[in-house]
């Protein structure tokens, strides 16, 4: 190891006197350097290996102080006393306002000693030294903080977002009892089933490419910075970059050459197997003692699934247990990013990621750490989309909320009501799916996943002769869904395999204003993308044995979309689409058959015709929870 490397890791003995400091400066690395001394420790764990944690302690000594924690794979940097963040903690409140700020290295990652495991499992049984995990790792860290930070008051909180959230989930399990406050923050949760990975079985292509790049470290002797690599080359156009790679394992000899080992795995594992049963941390999310704020953006295109699938893991596991849900309009992380007062062409009325960290963050942590006084917050505080109000409710879903079904007709219509017989009407509507010229998920081309997708307009899709538009007709009062949305559908293909979209979309009036900043696009009749979600037909038995589809043979599924609360206005119309590709966002459907669809050869794609049924005996539908209309929320 090279001296600054073993300098750096070097347990830091606080000084016993603290020099005259200047005026703290405005902002920036040098306003924290003037309010705080920086610590850099290697923490023993019970195993005996050594986690590289950086503790930045006020340097007001007039006052003890809680500790706040985020434990991360993506380093804590910048390393070494002297060099300071930016800022501390997840705003600039707690900044201001003084706590223990503790950002830690999970093992195998940057300076931390140990191996790096994918999605750490957590094990329920811990016989010996060895047993450990994330939870293990966090109880023998706050345990030797509390004991030798100086000027702490024995509490500690945790928060982290994505990654960083699913360490925040795993250590509040059998937490330590120093650990009173919780903040999961759309938390990677099983990435297998809803998160970065797979959603209902399909592989979300784009977007995990980059993922996989940051964890190039393979095994190691000894810890040390962590290798970052840059994207292939040709990502400018994501569409035609991934069009041409097949089989999609090639990745590997063809760009990533053992710069990707996660990828590699993760495409020996297409099934929900042992593999990413024992990674799903929903089943051990149970006597949790912290109190909890799950926190999750309605437009998270990586993790909306982990806010929701945790919330409830907890309410189901942990009855009694100090359980919040806050779900905003937000993208991944915008909540302690950005005024959080857009998404694309959608507007939200105020800056709503201010609210949060002024009224709910801030106060939750608050309230735990330092006694002060109670948040006052609800069990579901949620940003109701279309009338953009947030919205305070008991339970989540709300328990006024009624089942209601939409339902396919003939002529691309959409109605709450059953689709009665229609003599000289077809029983379904097809079209043909061509893996050759996928239907995009964006109408523009771009080098990654743009995070507008989950609000953009669907006007191209829709003009799409391999995409089925169904709509009602302009609504005579507003109609309010809030929870889960279901799609059962009803299909046939011509070919031996197939994947489903279903779009959930507002279609706005054609009298629409342009928009105030853009004032060429036509908002008349634009189709905002309320939610969208995959499902490989496959998996239509279960997500642990593939079944492939009989040729031209009717056959039925059901999936569930992430929940949404959304206002579809009076005079707006409801849309659904339906499609077999959304591309590249999720990777492509061969149709045909094939074990591994990772190793599928361009022999295998081929297009096939795929027939959607909406007759009274296969009715093709969307199950919703309904408001009652004119409820006060």
């Amino acid at each position: 190891m090279n001296p600054v490397a073993r300098a750096m890791l070097a347990i830091v003995v606080p000084a016993s006197t603290l020099a005259a400091q200047a005026p703290p400066p405005a902002s920036g690395a040098e306003a924290v350097q003037a309010a705080y001394t920086k610590l850099e420790y290697r923490i023993p764990m019970r195993d005996g290996v050594q986690l590289f944690t950086a503790v930045y302690v006020p340097r007001d000594t007039t006052r003890i102080y809680p500790i706040l924690m985020t434990r991360t794979p993506y380093g804590v940097g910048p390393y070494g006393t002297d060099a300071y963040r930016a800022s501390l903690g997840p705003s600039p409140q707690f900044q201001q306002e003084g706590f223990i700020f503790v950002y830690q290295d999970v093992r195998g990652r940057w300076m931390s000693g140990g191996t790096f495991t994918h999605m750490t499992p957590f094990r329920a049984v811990k016989r010996g030294p060895q047993d450990v995990d994330e939870s293990s790792d966090a109880y023998d860290t706050i345990d030797w903080l509390v004991r030798h930070v100086p000027g702490n008051n024995g509490r500690v909180g945790i928060t982290g977002t994505s990654y960083p959230g699913f360490y925040t989930s795993e250590s509040c399990i059998d937490a330590h009892p120093a650990l009173v406050a919780c903040s999961p923050q759309a938390p990677m949760t099983d990435v297998a089933r809803g998160d970065d990975a797979f959603h209902n079985g399909a592989f979300l292509l784009v977007h995990f490419l980059g993922f996989h790049l940051r964890f190039g470290r393979g095994p190691r002797t000894e810890p040390g910075p962590d290798p970052q690599y840059p994207m292939p080359d040709g990502m400018e156009d994501s569409y035609g970059f991934f069009l041409d790679l097949v089989p999609v394992a090639s990745i590997e000899d063809r760009y990533f050459r053992g710069t990707a080992p996660l990828f590699v795995e993760l495409t020996q594992h297409p099934n929900y197997d042992g593999f990413w049963r024992e990674r799903d941390l929903r089943p051990h999310l149970s006597n949790m003692r912290p109190a909890m704020l799950v926190v999750g953006g309605w437009y998270d295109a990586e993790d909306l699934f982990g806010a929701l699938a945790t919330y409830r893991a907890i309410e189901r596991q942990s009855p009694g247990a100090t359980n919040m849900l806050v779900m905003g309009p937000w993208y991944h992380g915008q909540w302690n990013r950005d005024a959080g007062e857009r998404l694309g062409h959608a507007r939200f009325g105020a800056p709503t990621s201010r609210f949060f960290q002024d009224s709910v963050q801030f106060p939750f942590f608050m309230q735990y750490l330092k006694d002060a006084p109670p948040a006052s917050l609800p069990e579901a505080l949620v940003f109701e989309g279309g009338t953009n109000a947030w919205r305070r409710e008991h339970a989540w879903p709300p328990a006024a909320a009624t089942p209601r079904a939409l339902y396919l007709h003939p002529g691309g219509h959409l109605s709450f009501e059953i689709p009665p017989p229609r003599a000289g009407s077809s029983e379904y509507d097809q079209y043909v799916s061509d893996p050759a010229k996928p239907a995009p998920f964006i109408g523009w081309i771009a080098s990654r996943m743009p995070r507008e997708y989950m609000t953009a307009d669907q006007r191209f899709a829709a003009q799409r002769p391999d995409v089925l538009v169904y709509e009602t007709d302009p609504l005579t009062q507003d109609v309010t869904m809030a929870g889960p949305v279901t799609p059962v559908l009803h299909v046939a293909t011509s070919g031996t395999d197939a994947d489903f979209v279903v779009k959930l979309i507002d279609v706005l009036p054609d009298d629409s204003p342009p928009d105030p900043d853009d004032s060429s696009l036509v908002m008349g009749g634009y189709q905002e993308l309320v939610r969208g979600e995959p499902f490989r037909g496959r998996f239509r038995r279960g997500f642990e044995r593939p079944v492939a589809f009989t040729p031209n043979r009717p056959d039925s599924l059901r999936f569930t979309m992430p929940d949404i609360y959304f206002t579809f206005r009076k005079g707006h119309r409801i849309m659904v689409q339906i499609q077999s590709s959304w591309f590249p966002y999720i990777d492509r459907n061969p149709q045909t058959f094939v074990p591994n669809i990772f190793e599928a050869r361009a022999s295998d794609y081929r297009a096939a015709t795929v027939r959607v049924y909406r007759s009274p005996e296969r009715p093709t539908r969307l199950e919703v929870l309904v408001m009652p209309a004119g409820i006060s929320r």
